[in-house]
């Protein structure tokens, strides 16, 4: 009889009735062996549907390192087919990974250490490799596994993966193989850079017939950037290529304009439909990618302003419903202050000055986003310094600079302070606005 934990959540004042997701799906679980290999299919269905409507804490609270464990049981036990097996744990992989969970309990499970075995036993046959088993495995693997994987595991994984996203047939199920594969991709990471001769050219292959047929999913020519960017801590050399050639700045604004328009954001979060929910998610993914590139790359003057308006874009439309949204839309734009290459004219352009006020408004502002706020302007006017000051330059520097002032100065930073909902207590507020008018004046005197 398989025993597993029923997991309970042990928040103050909340009560978890039995038909909780988390309750319901850990008795699916430990009935499957009760179950023909048929029945198994149909009961791990079930319980794919309430992974899908499970929040991250929820989902975190079910697939712990001992769930993995009991897993790794039930298999070398026979007790569930490896077909099942295999149906059940790709789909935690991908909802692992579509809400964005970074956990190590398949990382430090026994069943983890089975996948890498088996993987790896897998690739070195020499005839009779069954290929749909591998991908099934690499698929599995890394949509798991939150930790820096051997460089053998990763040519098996890249090479396996890369097949299955360059399938190019447009009917829904392909493209949800070439969706589960590049997702899978996305999440590999290695101690050290992946020869180019192992992926670029097939990567590159994947987003220019994307940017010409537009044959993926949102998310999946999102997973497709994700895999190629963390190179870039490796490979300077990629920079031209993700940037120039392969135009990242201006695809990455067309997402998040086609994404915007997807998602109805009336809506709360747990109001949206599956696929509203799934562009969120690729929306979500975008600004985070985003982030790094504003930190790491230069981008192409032109491409810089249209991107930041996007952002600003998404940010008003998802602050009133989607806080987690907006609120990365904030740090993205605090992030491009960081970039030398952004200027404080792309800035106002795009709009972040004003929607970066526009948050600073806010009643229920934290303090992390106090401090993001405040960081954005602090930046501006390290970059008004920057900014070139020769003779041509001069003039538009210092209407940048007054326009900057003059928008601070009639939204009224002292009474943004005031305005704050008691994060501060009094000595801190006084800090605070102190900062506040070190910022005026560095703007004013830049």
């Amino acid at each position: 009889m398989l025993k597993m934990r029923i997991f309970v959540d042990n928040t103050v004042g909340e009560k978890i009735l039995e038909t909780d997701n988390r309750n319901k799906f850990t008795k699916l679980f430990c009935e499957l062996e009760h179950f023909s290999t048929d029945e198994q299919r149909q009961k791990i269905e079930e319980m794919n549907e309430l992974m899908e409507e499970m929040g991250k804490e929820e989902f975190k609270s079910v697939f712990t390192k001992e769930w993995f464990n009991e897993m790794d049981k039930i298999i070398e036990e026979k007790i569930l087919s490896w077909e099942n097996a295999i149906l059940l744990l790709k789909h935690v992989g991908y909802y692992n990974a579509v809400k964005c969970i970074y956990d190590h309990a398949f990382s430090e499970s026994f069943l983890s250490d089975r996948f890498q075995k088996m993987i790896i036993e897998e690739e070195e046959k020499k005839e009779e490799k069954n290929e749909s088993l591998l991908v099934d495995l690499c698929e599995c693997f890394s949509l798991l596994y939150f930790y820096f994987i051997s460089d053998e595991l990763i040519s098996i994984c890249v090479h396996c993966l890369l097949k299955i996203a360059s399938k190019k047939e447009e009917n829904e199920e392909v493209q949800k193989k070439v969706e589960i594969a590049l997702l899978a991709l996305s999440g590999i990471c290695g101690d050290d850079p992946i020869e180019q001769e192992l992926y670029l050219n097939e990567i590159k292959e994947i987003i220019k017939y994307q940017q010409k047929h537009r044959n993926l999913t949102h998310l999946a020519y999102q997973s497709a950037w994700s895999f190629l960017f963390p190179q870039l801590f490796y490979d300077d050399s990629l920079e031209d290529t993700i940037m120039s050639e392969l135009h990242f700045g201006r695809e990455a604004a067309r997402e998040l304009e086609e994404l915007t328009k997807c998602v109805n954001w009336k809506k709360k979060e747990k109001e949206m439909s599956k696929e509203e929910a799934k562009e969120e998610l690729a929306l979500m993914r975008w600004l985070e990618t985003l982030g790094f590139i504003f930190f790491n790359c230069q981008l192409r003057n032109e491409e810089i302003t249209k991107l930041i308006g996007c952002i600003v874009q998404v940010f008003r439309a998802a602050k009133d419903n989607h806080k987690e949204i907006s609120d990365k839309c904030i740090y993205s734009l605090r992030n491009s202050t960081e970039n030398r290459f952004v200027k404080v004219e792309d800035l106002l352009k795009g709009g972040a000055v004003d929607a970066v006020l526009e948050e600073f408004h806010q009643q229920t502002l934290n303090k992390d986003l106090e401090y993001e706020c405040f960081q954005f302007f602090t930046n501006v006017s390290n970059r008004l310094k920057e900014e070139e000051k020769d003779e041509k330059e001069e003039a538009k520097r210092k209407a940048t600079k007054m326009e900057i002032f003059e928008k601070l100065e009639e939204e009224g930073f002292e009474d943004i302070v005031i305005s704050i909902h008691d994060i501060f207590n009094n000595r801190n507020r006084q800090i605070f606005t102190l900062l506040i008018m070190i910022v005026l004046h560095l703007i004013l005197k830049a």
